[in-house]
């Protein structure tokens, strides 16, 4: 059987949007992230792929989009990453952050305890489910060094991923796919809106290693739309890790995508039992192969492989102006 690492936490989640334009003012401007890389979804080139992150897309801070224009409304239900957290540096950066909600007035909840953190659920606006976690009794995976440029005061700004909910119908088959194929310990269980939750993680353990399980089989599936988290990745280190999982699953007989080149990092796919998409990526090559730290994100960027194909893959893209790179 082949031996593998363990997964070190989570690298990327990827979501949905309708409108590149408002989001990326949305993620720049109200949350202070970083556009690292304005590039376009490897497997239908018409549309844009953003990734968003600390000062240069270290693993474990990245949030993605894809544009569809034509997204329709996400119904929640089952089956999906049903809350993207975001990890925040202390307890009082929460403060701050409900007063600049308010200020922009974005929709959001009450500062609550959550699995022992403070922690502040709000939305996107496209009803994205996100919540801010304090780090500030962290131990565990190191957050990522925000953008030095962001609007956001650089003492409560964003630092990376925090923990993942996957809301399933069938928890006992994601919990067997997380413990015995994935390699994840089971942490603790916590009580949120009448819903036991496990938790699960991985690695050192921490904000950013951990997955949120809650069981709500009374839910039918969600219908992803605008607004819905498309798929989760967790990190692996360099693409000889890579390469052992992929052969790792296939022993085990687990349909997935095999190796899969993605130029800023390599990757693998394949569905846990409820059908929620995850995904293997490396923690290289990362961003800075085609451009340069100043100037991230300011144009878009093309893998070599689609370079020959520039004129064709722009003329279908409505531009998109993110030369401000996220400043006011």
């Amino acid at each position: 059987m082949t031996t593998l690492k363990a997964l070190k936490g989570q690298h990327h989640v990827s979501a949905i949007t309708a409108n590149a334009m408002k989001n990326y003012e949305f993620y720049t401007k109200i949350l202070g992230l970083r556009l690292v890389k304005k590039t376009v979804n490897q497997d239908d080139t018409s549309v844009y792929h953003l990734f968003f992150a600390d000062e240069r897309g270290n693993p474990g801070t990245d949030l993605t989009f894809f544009e569809i224009p034509r997204a329709g409304h996400t119904y929640y239900g089952s089956n999906s990453v049903s809350t993207t957290s975001l990890r925040v540096p202390k307890d009082a950066s929460l403060e701050y952050w409900k007063n600049r909600f308010n200020e922009f007035e974005i929709e959001h909840d009450e500062i609550s305890i959550v699995s022992g953190r403070a922690t502040l659920a709000f939305r996107d606006f496209e009803g994205q489910r996100l919540a801010l976690v304090s780090d500030e009794n962290n131990v565990g995976v190191a957050g990522g060094k925000p953008w030095d440029k962001s609007p956001v005061a650089l003492e409560h700004a964003i630092v990376g991923l925090g923990p993942v909910t996957l809301t399933v119908q069938n928890i006992s088959a994601l919990s067997s796919v997380l413990k015995d194929i994935m390699g994840y310990r089971e942490k603790g269980k916590y009580e949120a809106e009448g819903h036991e939750v496990v938790v699960f993680e991985t690695g050192e353990g921490g904000t950013g290693a951990e997955v949120h399980v809650v069981a709500r089989p009374d839910l039918p599936a969600e219908r992803p739309g605008r607004g819905s988290v498309h798929h989760v990745a967790f990190r692996v280190e360099n693409q000889e890790e890579l390469i052992k999982w992929a052969n790792y699953l296939k022993e085990l007989r687990i349909p997935n995508s095999g190796f899969v080149e993605r130029y800023y990092f390599k990757s693998l796919y394949f569905r846990e039992p409820n059908g929620i998409l995850f995904e293997l990526a490396t923690d290289g090559p990362g961003f800075e192969g085609d451009e340069p730290f100043e100037t991230l994100g300011e144009n878009l960027s093309l893998p070599l492989y689609f370079e020959a194909q520039r004129k064709e893959i722009e003329a279908k893209l409505k531009p998109l102006d993110t030369r401000e790179g996220g400043k006011n």
